[in-house]
């Protein structure tokens, strides 16, 4: 039943923004904002000091940080934020459950790629009710979890392709070509 919901609701989030905590594998803590675009976009503008923005474009995920003049990119299939990020949700077909936890106020979904193309998992957190998205925790292949808490996340109006592509704005700043 919560696992219906949860695609259910996913599949119909299509434009939202708001704030975001994220706490790194280190316990280190920042926060931004957040715009997603779906299928595929997805940008995270992060506060100062902190000089990162990370962005999905719907082909490739690219790691601004601004403090040490870098960018990086990868492939979005070949990460977790691809379940997320998806044209059709589907958490019944191409995609592994490996646990779903329940408490009084919210549920959890831990999910990987069926197809062992994406290392990792996306443990993905929703209110019971309203069933509505709070937050995901990223596990990389090496154990290390990065966690995000939604803060103010809301439907807004969409936004042009470009705003999801880091790389020209980069590329204008001086930062280091992608590796």
């Amino acid at each position: 039943m919560r696992l219906t919901a949860a695609t259910a609701y996913l599949q119909g989030l299509t434009t939202a923004k708001g704030r975001f905590v994220q706490t790194d594998a280190r316990g280190g803590v920042s926060q931004g904002i957040f715009y997603l675009q779906r299928p595929g976009k997805a940008r995270f503008d992060y506060d100062p000091p902190s000089g990162l923005a990370i962005a999905s474009d719907g082909h490739e995920v690219s790691v601004v940080d601004r403090r040490l003049k870098t960018i990086q990119s990868y492939p979005l299939a070949l990460t977790p934020l691809a379940l997320f990020l998806a044209r059709d949700i589907r958490l019944d077909r191409g995609v592994a459950i490996t646990q779903v936890t329940h408490s009084a106020e919210n549920f959890t979904v831990v999910a990987r790629d069926g197809r062992k193309k994406t290392e990792g998992q996306i443990a993905l957190t929703f209110s019971r009710s309203p069933v509505a998205l709070t937050g995901w925790a990223i596990t990389d292949d090496r154990g290390a979890t990065v966690r995000v808490r939604l803060l103010e996340f809301s439907p807004s109006p969409p936004r042009g392709a470009k705003f999801f592509e880091l790389y020209d704005h980069a590329a204008r700043s001086g930062l280091a070509a992608p590796s």
